[in-house]
């Protein structure tokens, strides 16, 4: 439009160096007549570079004519048009908006800036949420038109905190806190979703962040999950003693299956001869030099000595 406008300043300039030409001398004439001339090739540039215009990637051109804004966005690009158009440029690329107790992030950096909210047992609590959108870019001059530039703080903001605090309204602090989280964060993506559509905004994704609880419920919950946590530590603990006690008495089964028919097996014969093998060991042993034989039994016990111990 800058061109434009310099365009249509240098033809009115050489215009009245035209008419100021006829009223002055041959000699300042001549001179005037150049000056005009100048003028004009001026205009003639600038009406020309007015109408190439460059659309950067990742955005959309919002074109107005004369205070109207024109349907067909223009892609990026260069792109000829007509040098009057006032062409206004519109990202489309993914943004994130972010709303957290933390200071210096997010847009509003020097605030808390985290979303309080009602459960359904009445507890109030505060998330920190960002969210992924982009602009369509079909709908870039709609939103233009009605919504400006700034649509992010004028839609997409409110829609997300009043999600938010419609959706955490039907569950309870607790499970908000735990079990419940990913599908508070898919009701809350659903209505904004629904409420953006039509507003020519697409969204992406909500992330749930942080889910701040009171103290005293938060307490609570910490101590209510370490009892869990013991709990099945000690249920763990059981049922290895448990198995420790099976196996203790499938080996003692074992032994006293095996004792049972070793005894079986032991006739009153082997014995005697076990028994007397026993003592020849122990009379032939070098270790031995005295051996006392029991003769208070009803057993002879003949033994071979050998030759060494005699």
């Amino acid at each position: 439009m800058g061109a434009t406008v310099l365009a249509i300043v240098s033809a009115i300039v050489g215009v009245a160096l035209l008419f100021q030409a006829k009223r002055e001398t041959p000699e300042k004439a001549g001179k005037l007549r150049y000056g005009a001339a100048g003028a004009f090739c001026v205009a003639v540039v600038a009406l020309l570079a007015g109408t190439v215009r460059v659309v950067p990637p990742g955005t959309v051109g919002v074109q107005v004519l004369f205070g109207k804004v024109r349907k067909d966005p223009l892609p990026s690009g260069l792109h000829f048009v007509n040098p009057f158009i006032d062409l206004t440029l519109m990202s489309i690329r993914t943004e994130v908006y972010t709303m957290s107790a933390r200071r210096y992030e997010g847009r509003h950096r020097s605030v808390d800036d985290a979303i309080s909210c009602l459960t359904h047992d009445g507890l109030s609590i505060r998330l920190d949420v960002s969210v992924w959108f982009h602009l369509d870019g079909k709908e870039a001059p709609q939103v233009f038109r009605e919504i400006g530039e700034d649509y992010v703080e004028k839609i997409v903001r409110p829609a997300v905190r009043s999600a938010i605090r419609n959706q955490a309204a039907n569950y309870l602090a607790a499970d908000i806190y735990s079990q419940k989280r990913e599908e508070l964060r898919r009701a809350i993506e659903n209505e904004v979703k629904g409420e953006l559509k039509d507003r020519g905004v697409v969204l992406e994704r909500v992330l749930l962040r942080n889910v701040e609880l009171p103290t005293k419920l938060q307490q609570a919950i910490n101590e209510k999950l370490a009892a869990e946590q013991e709990a099945q530590r000690m249920k763990f603990i059981l049922q290895r003693e448990r198995q420790e006690a099976e196996r203790r008495q499938i080996e003692a089964n074992g032994i006293a299956r095996s004792n049972q028919i070793i005894g079986k097996s032991l006739s009153k014969e082997y014995l005697q001869w076990y028994y007397i093998t026993t003592l020849e060991r122990l009379i032939n042993s070098p270790n031995n030099t005295v051996v006392i034989l029991p003769f208070d039994q009803k057993l002879t016990p003949l033994l071979q000595v050998s030759p060494e111990r005699r």
